[in-house]
């Protein structure tokens, strides 16, 4: 193993990318050949590279997504309305830059959860955070807090995400508890940052699934009206890939 005085400077600082790439460049005879200023540009080009790595791990991570999805994976050739130039249009990210929502409806089945996931998946990569909850077990945890005192922590670990992904909402109807809990979380990312809803139900319904119609009114305005809409319709990819 090679050692050298600038190698363990570079450890020291914990410039780790570049101590690989000095390993690298030291070990490899076509290197001599290049001068002081390309050996740097490479080094740092090494650090950057895994710094934006390891932010990304650790934004996955964190965002603890139910699908390990990706943009590239995208299925488009399946008959299910899914506009292929919107979609990579929102995979851009600009929208949650912009503090917009994406709504995402379809019968169980198409990969409206699968493609909140890759939503996500790419706003990780863009050094964006994330954070993934199924309502059901999102409201249940709600529920507990309010209980035993971590409300208000909750709460905020929600808002401070660039982007929320609430999947699975509905078809039931809402609760009273779970009506105001669902504003406290709209109302706190208000013009804050986004969120991904995905539903079984159309969205011209969902004032039924909240109920309260003034509280039904409060919810939807922060959302429906500054949302991206894909509205997935066609026979379940799950039921298909079962009978191929």
């Amino acid at each position: 193993m090679l050692n050298h005085p600038t190698l363990d400077l570079l450890t020291d600082l914990g410039l780790h990318g570049m101590a690989k790439g000095f390993r690298d460049m030291a070990d490899n005879p076509e290197a001599a050949a290049l001068n002081q200023a390309e050996w740097l540009a490479i080094l740092l080009e090494r650090e950057v590279t895994l710094r934006q790595q390891k932010r990304f791990e650790s934004r996955a991570k964190n965002a603890k997504l139910r699908h390990q999805a990706a943009i590239e994976d995208v299925d488009y050739r399946t008959p299910r309305g899914l506009d292929r130039t919107m979609f990579l249009a929102l995979a851009g990210c600009d929208w949650i830059r912009q503090r917009r929502h994406c709504l995402l409806t379809g019968p169980a089945g198409i990969g409206k959860s699968w493609l909140a996931c890759a939503l996500g998946q790419k706003a990780c990569r863009e050094n964006l955070s994330v954070l993934y909850q199924r309502v059901p077990r999102l409201f249940a945890a709600l529920a507990l807090a309010r209980n035993d005192g971590r409300y208000a922590k909750l709460l905020h670990q929600l808002a401070r995400v660039d982007l929320l992904i609430l999947d699975d909402w509905g078809p039931e109807p809402l609760t009273p508890e779970q009506q105001r809990d669902l504003l406290e979380i709209l109302e706190d990312r208000y013009d804050a940052g986004s969120v991904i809803i995905t539903s079984q139900v159309p969205i011209d319904r969902w004032y039924e699934i909240v109920g309260n119609p003034t509280l039904a009114d409060a919810i939807l305005d922060r959302i429906v009206h500054n949302a991206h809409r894909i509205e997935l319709k066609g026979e379940s990819m799950r039921k298909k890939r079962a009978t191929a």
